[in-house]
């Protein structure tokens, strides 16, 4: 029992626990130490199960918004948690992403590759179709535009904000297409803009990309 991936399935559709719970007690190498549909009592079931991998469904996903798997692994933080039975989304997937669950398992997947998913999980290997696994690539691209650098914070003294600001400017975006990405609106943009020249002494926006190009710190 100990060598064994201990594996607790929370799904809402009976005969999906039940085939699921008997494909995975084939396995040598699992055990299945609960099996439930999703309930207030869930996380508490989960917890005192012991397991180290959780199959969430797609119904229990939705129904919890994802948000369960980021208290389950609250709860437990060795957990690996795996959505199983999914739509092909770029945004469900990415959600669950953010929330900690380190699986994502299309609907029209055979037990067999749940089985499978398992065990990457247990062996610490993310498990996800290969075109969301580009959409992670794209998004976590996307995001490093705005990552700030600690070196400008020291060097000019420019807020985490203010230095996501910079590279945007830098590809020439207007204040409204830098909102847009933001998610902020225009006169935030320009607030915080205003402040960033005040800061570093410049009289426009162009300056300081170039005084941060000038540091070596943006290409």
């Amino acid at each position: 029992m100990d060598s064994k991936v201990r594996v607790f399935l929370l799904a809402g559709n009976r005969l999906l626990r039940e085939a699921l719970t008997r494909v995975l007690r084939k396995r040598a190498d699992m055990a299945v130490v609960g099996a439930a549909p999703y309930s207030p009592q869930a996380l508490a079931e989960v917890t005192e199960s012991g397991c180290q991998v959780l199959l969430l469904d797609s119904l229990t996903s939705a129904l919890s918004d994802v948000g369960f798997v980021q208290e389950a692994i609250r709860a437990v933080p060795e957990l690996k948690v795996i959505l199983i039975g999914m739509d092909e989304d770029e945004a469900t997937f990415l959600r669950a992403v953010r929330a900690g669950a380190v699986g994502y398992v299309l609907k029209d997947a055979s037990a067999l590759d749940v089985a499978a998913a398992v065990r990457s999980a247990a062996q610490d290997e993310a498990v996800c179709p290969p075109r969301l696994c580009l959409s992670l690539f794209r998004y976590m691209a996307k995001d490093a535009i705005g990552m700030p650098d600690i070196r400008v914070k020291v060097q000019l003294g420019l807020t985490c904000r203010q230095q996501q600001l910079v590279p945007l400017i830098a590809q020439g975006l207007t204040n409204k297409e830098i909102a847009t990405q933001l998610n902020l609106s225009e006169q935030t943009v320009k607030n915080h803009i205003h402040r960033m020249l005040q800061r570093v002494g410049a009289d426009d926006r162009l300056t300081v990309v170039r005084m941060v190009r000038l540091q070596g710190l943006l290409i």
